[in-house]
């Protein structure tokens, strides 16, 4: 087990750490990922990650760097400082917050906060027990494969093993599943982990927000994802009911 460990309780007492899971799969979309997990460190939440094999392909392939487990804690810094729009730094000073004194990337504030990271070959990790205490799961992205693991509770790997523990428990489990177009086969599986539970949110970025970079299209994703799994955000503008609201440059 590698932990980025919360800071402790003001009143002294041990808490009972409770995070979100956010599994990465292999299909394209790392970006949703990174918003994601950034949203629920600000929001105070404690995050448990798992990086599928096929993941870090693409992480090396989207972003030009690795994710390993031997140096997990610099290279998710370097991931979630990674801004959509190719600049390496965008977030660099927000991660600050989540710096341990000899300047390693550690938890983040309030209590409870901060990531652990599994590996997902480990089926042993508390994540693949019903009795590990974790809020839901987040999908994020979710690769077809995956997809089809998780709707036949394959248990593969500690991902797939994760969110049919997830399922079983009666947890939010949200599903942002990035490919296209969708064959007969997946979405069948698709209608499958909707009756078995779990929201099926598409990567599907809207534009009545008004965005105008790929950061802002990437958060709103990232933010309807944590919508379904209700954690607070303001990843993007909110549609009020009023025409032209996301070209209103006042508001």
């Amino acid at each position: 087990m590698n932990a980025i460990p919360p800071r402790a309780p003001r009143d002294g007492r041990p808490s009972e750490r409770r995070p979100w899971v956010v599994g990465v799969s292999g299909a394209s979309g790392t970006p949703y990922a990174a918003s994601v997990i950034r949203a629920l460190l600000r929001a105070g939440e404690a995050v448990d990650l798992v990086v599928s094999r096929a993941a870090r392909l693409t992480l090396l392939d989207e972003t030009g760097g690795p994710f390993r487990d031997a140096h997990w804690r610099e290279d998710l810094r370097r991931w979630l400082a990674r801004g959509a729009d190719g600049d390496p730094e965008a977030f660099a000073a927000e991660l600050k917050a989540y710096e341990g004194a000899d300047g390693s990337f550690g938890g983040g504030p309030g209590d409870g906060g901060g990531v652990r990271y599994w590996p997902a070959g480990d089926l042993a990790a508390g994540p693949s027990s019903g009795s590990y205490p974790a809020k839901g799961m987040l999908i994020v992205p979710a690769s077809t494969a995956c997809v089809a693991g998780v709707a036949l509770g394959l248990s593969k790997d500690l991902l797939q093993r994760t969110a049919s523990v997830t399922l079983k428990e009666r947890r939010p489990l949200v599903v942002v599943v990035r490919e296209t177009p969708l064959g007969g086969p997946v979405l069948r599986q698709l209608v499958a982990l909707d009756e078995a539970g779990a929201v099926v949110l598409p990567a599907s970025p809207a534009f009545y927000s008004g965005a105008v970079t790929a950061q802002q299209l990437v958060d709103f994703v990232a933010g309807r994802a944590l919508d379904a799994a209700g954690v607070p955000h303001e990843l993007y503008r909110r549609w009020t009911g009023t025409l032209g609201g996301g070209t209103d440059v006042s508001t």
